[in-house]
């Protein structure tokens, strides 16, 4: 699959997504698992720009898990293999008319196959191909080495959110839509919801990506009601500092 690609250059890998599929609250994508996000991210990455049909990648546990900073071992073979189950088992639905007049229930993946010595074949199903394929407009890009050595699923959640916004620089969310895309319903107190989703990926996302975040509480009432966030990418020589971390934490 990454026809022998070194371990850094498979980091570098482009991840590209429509608006639609990463902004869409129906697709619950903030309810996969801090595994789940990195395999299917992973997946997405070797999509090539001319490609018209997904490949059916063949999958190396070893390398996955040396590209991602994980420690190869027969107890994350096996999660692998759970965890290829749990996103052919998960389902979401997105608006496929002009006008959000009708919805398709899509998969992550359609076919997978383990075999022995730890490698899997897989395919991303099919029916993402409008949102993964020939993006012309209203896409996000970004390099897969961002995401990996974050270690909460609301990290890469909201990186991803937060840099389809990035054009526009400033966004603001009703909080407890923010939760519903995050999956951090259970929450319910603010101080919760900041002390274990929103510092931790705020850190992850300014230590370790290519944005610059802040954002403003707005009250209504008393009630944290909004969050208005400012959002900046940084130029390449910016980066410099945060590669060296994301290189640390993924090699140790």
């Amino acid at each position: 699959m990454s026809d022998n690609k070194t371990i850094e250059e498979q980091r570098t890998y482009i991840i590209a997504k429509s608006n639609q599929l990463i902004q869409n609250l129906k697709n619950k994508t903030g309810h996969l698992s801090l595994q789940e996000q990195r395999l299917i991210l992973y997946l997405i990455a070797q999509v090539k720009p001319d490609d018209t049909e997904f490949a059916i990648f063949d999958l190396s546990c070893q390398e996955f898990c040396n590209v991602c900073g994980i420690t190869c071992n027969g107890t994350n073979y096996d999660n692998i293999k759970k965890t290829i189950q749990k996103l052919a088992d998960k389902s979401f639905w997105i608006d496929t008319g002009r006008t959000g007049e009708s919805q398709d229930l899509v998969r992550w993946v359609s076919d997978a196959t383990v075999a022995q010595r730890g490698r899997v074949t897989i395919q991303i199903h099919p029916k993402l191909k409008p949102f993964l394929l020939h993006l012309k407009e209203l896409y996000t890009s970004y390099r897969l080495e961002y995401i990996l050595p974050m270690k909460s699923r609301y990290s890469i959640t909201l990186y991803e959110l937060l840099r389809s916004y990035a054009n526009i620089e400033t966004y603001t969310f009703d909080v407890e839509e923010l939760k519903v895309f995050l999956g951090a319903e259970k929450y319910e107190r603010w101080a919760d919801f900041q002390r274990k989703v929103l510092d931790i990926a705020m850190r992850d996302i300014n230590d370790l990506s290519d944005l610059e975040v802040d954002y403003q509480i707005i009250k209504e009432s008393r009630r944290f009601a909004k969050l208005r966030f400012q959002i900046r990418i940084l130029e390449p020589i910016e980066l410099k500092d945060r590669g060296i971390l994301r290189k640390q934490i993924l090699d140790n």
